[in-house]
């Protein structure tokens, strides 16, 4: 049997399964690129989704040739090399890159140019969200777009498309082990499927489940990588350490990267304890840097340290609850005009230093309020010293 990712890999965008939310015929991404009008875009998502088909079939699209690079790999003269053996072309060139969350800033300011003049196109891929990495002026020459795991009909749709290419029919509950086992991961799908046909033309359920149990892979088939994260961060959050270091266990033999996971163990530290806790931003902080210098196996004392202390820390979400307010304040249209003694270079505004500390001015146009106090941990002390400060 032939690769099967190679033999059903789709021939064009309308065979392309998966990410209608971007490849709808009427959403603005897909008719950019019918118009041959793509701008440089960053998509990130879950592995085996079909990102690097995807941008081979957005080449086609635009009649163009596609260069293929890693960002923890490649080396600034291999792409000035091949933007100077195309700039004769009569089509611009699309360069792809894979992992852009390992871009150095040094790489991003070589880039940044050739996103900026429109002299090629430009798609990044990751599993992970790059804004996190770009640097400002390349997200501001830059769309980003996430990409999600396949669901129940669209893994049913590569199933028939896996039946007619073998001939072959199999039974519903082999079809539903596949499904499960792949969780949205054409990839893995195909892989196991592909080994499953050498042993057993028939593709049977026993077949399947015992193959299946013998591939290494340290995740089950229906708590990959996400679940994985999800079930580590809600433990946290329900202050459970002994479930927070399973999952954490899991997803270090499972091979995830400890920057990935530090990196979600840095939001929760602030969305979930926030100044109820206020070391635990630090200790987060301290962990992703450690972590990023030290790498495996050491991190895993680092990472299950730092999981520890935050699922031990009283937790919080006011400042949370309250940005999200404000935010949506703004963009409902409460717009405010700023306080003329608030203004650069304004006169009048008191300088709370020459009055001890505080003096009572106007900071907003209208009495809003966003914070509340959950008066949990150091909130409590916080919430004493505002009051104490005020009076």
């Amino acid at each position: 049997m032939n690769n099967l990712t190679k033999a059903l890999e789709p021939k064009n965008l309308d065979e392309f399964i998966g990410q209608t939310h971007l490849l709808d015929k009427n959403k603005p991404l897909y008719r950019l690129i019918q118009q041959k009008e793509l701008p440089n875009i960053f998509l990130y998502g879950p592995p085996g989704i079909g990102k690097t088909t995807l941008a081979k079939l957005i080449a086609k699209e635009l009649n163009c040739d596609i260069y293929f690079f890693n960002a923890t790999t490649f080396k600034v003269e291999e792409i000035r090399k091949v933007l100077n053996q195309t700039k004769t072309s009569l089509f611009k060139p699309l360069i792809f890159i894979d992992e852009v969350h390992r871009l150095s800033k040094i790489q991003q300011e070589v880039l940044l140019p050739y996103l900026e003049n429109n002299s090629i196109f430009f798609i990044g891929v990751t599993t992970e969200n790059p804004a996190f990495v770009l640097t400002n002026a390349i997200k501001s020459r830059s769309f980003i777009y996430e990409l999600k795991k396949l669901n129940i009909d669209e893994m049913n749709q590569i199933i028939l498309k896996i039946k007619k290419f073998l001939n072959i029919n199999f039974l519903d509950e082999a079809k539903e082990f596949l499904i499960s086992y792949a969780n949205g991961d054409i990839r893995k799908l195909y892989n196991l499927v592909e080994f499953a046909y050498k042993i057993d033309k028939n593709l049977s359920l026993k077949t399947l489940k015992e193959l299946a149990s013998n591939i290494s892979e340290g995740v089950a088939s229906k708590q990959l990588h996400y679940d994985l994260i999800s079930a580590m961060i809600k433990s946290i959050r329900g202050s459970d350490i002994d479930a927070s270091l399973y999952y954490l266990a899991r997803l270090i033999v499972a091979g995830e990267r400890a920057e990935f996971i530090a990196r979600r163990l840095l939001i929760l530290a602030s969305e979930d304890i926030g100044n109820a806790n206020p070391n635990a931003l630090n200790l987060a902080t301290n962990t992703y840097l450690a972590v990023e210098k030290i790498g495996y196996p050491e991190s895993r004392i680092i990472l299950a340290q730092c999981v520890i202390y935050l699922a031990s820390s009283p937790k919080s979400n006011s400042s949370y609850i309250a940005i999200n307010k404000a935010i949506n304040e703004i963009k409902n249209g409460k717009i405010l005009e700023v306080p003329l003694h608030l203004k650069d270079n304004a006169i009048g505004y008191l300088y709370p230093h020459d009055f001890g500390g505080f003096v009572k001015q106007e900071y907003l146009k209208e009495d809003l309020k966003f914070y509340e106090s959950k008066l949990i941990g150091f909130e409590k002390t916080l919430n004493e010293w505002t009051k104490k400060i005020k009076s």
